[in-house]
């Protein structure tokens, strides 16, 4: 018998996070929460950092560029969960499908783009301080934001490309909660090997090039922080780059398993947590270790709303 071939015209099947109907509701409930939080979080330094004056720094520039991100990045791979259970229905067409893995593609590689950048703000502001106006500037500011999200964009292109052209699936049954480049390849009848060395190499790119671009900053911005004479000053220092590196290294680390282990279809199951992790808990912590506990954006979210009561 042939496999089932699988047209523009025809729909997928996404199973979820999980098949077992007493935890249908309980799943819909713990994502919904987490995506408003994940929206209120990140929407507050958005909004904070375009009306708050004393915000429009290069620091909290980028830090709205990686919240437009996280939002983005979460409403594409979370929102097929809320649908679901909301309306019944588990179908994506073709086309929403192949739409849905390349925007999830591009964002997650705008993501470690504009980490990368804020390591590089944090560097200057830390290292050379006296330099820090006159290097980030504006402009400066506005081009490096502009590479990171057209790069996003151009780097899944490949990956989708490589997908539409697969000639058929083996089912229609996406293994995810949403459509992905893997469980994609699990269920094409297609040959996978370009896909694979293009998985394989962007891995490479990441961990070779990107992760060294974010981490090696940190070597120097730790080095100027322990010359720091005043101990609460060194201790805010390093915990706000202790954040960091905690964030960057979990994505780096979740980058690698979900994509250099062995791939067997079975091994899915491990690929939704770490999906799920970079949808659902890295966009929620976010805003909560880059901004929220920060004093500036405390007090710029007074003003803000001093603000809206005043003019009521």
């Amino acid at each position: 018998m042939n496999p089932p071939n699988q047209t523009i015209g025809s729909n997928f099947i996404i199973t979820g996070i999980s098949s077992v109907p007493e935890l249908q509701l309980p799943i819909f409930l713990l994502v919904l929460l987490i995506y408003i939080i994940i929206l209120g979080g990140n929407m507050t330094i958005f909004m904070l950092s375009c009306l708050d004056h004393q915000l429009h720094t290069p620091m909290y520039f980028f830090l709205a560029n990686l919240s437009m991100v996280d939002i983005s990045c979460s409403t594409v791979s979370l929102h097929k969960i809320l649908l679901n259970f909301i309306l019944g229905d588990r179908s994506i067409s073709y086309l929403a499908c192949m739409i849905q893995m390349y925007f999830f593609s591009a964002l997650t590689f705008d993501e470690f783009a504009i980490l990368a950048v804020m390591s590089y703000d944090r560097y200057v502001a830390i290292c050379n301080p006296l330099l820090y106006h006159i290097v980030m500037k504006q402009k400066l500011c506005g081009l490096l934001a502009s590479v990171c999200w057209v790069s996003g964009f151009l780097q899944s292109l490949p990956h989708t490309i490589v997908v539409i052209k697969f000639s058929c699936y083996e089912s229609i049954k996406i293994n995810h909660f949403f459509c992905d480049i893997l469980p994609l390849k699990y269920i094409t009848c297609s040959d996978t090997s370009l896909l694979d060395y293009l998985i394989l190499a962007s891995v490479l790119f990441h961990l070779f090039f990107s992760f060294p671009l974010t981490f090696m900053p940190y070597i120097f911005i730790l080095d100027t922080i322990l010359r720091i004479p005043s101990n609460i000053a060194r201790r805010k220092a390093f915990h706000t780059c202790s954040s960091h590196l905690t964030v960057v290294i979990l994505l780096y680390v979740v980058l690698l398993f979900q994509y250099l282990k062995p791939g067997q279809e079975n091994d899915l199951e491990s690929s939704k947590l770490f999906s799920l992790f970079n949808t659902a808990a890295v966009p929620m912590l976010n805003p909560l270790i880059y901004s929220l506990k920060n004093r500036d954006v405390k007090l710029a979210l007074r003003r803000e709303l001093k603000r809206f009561k005043s003019s009521y």
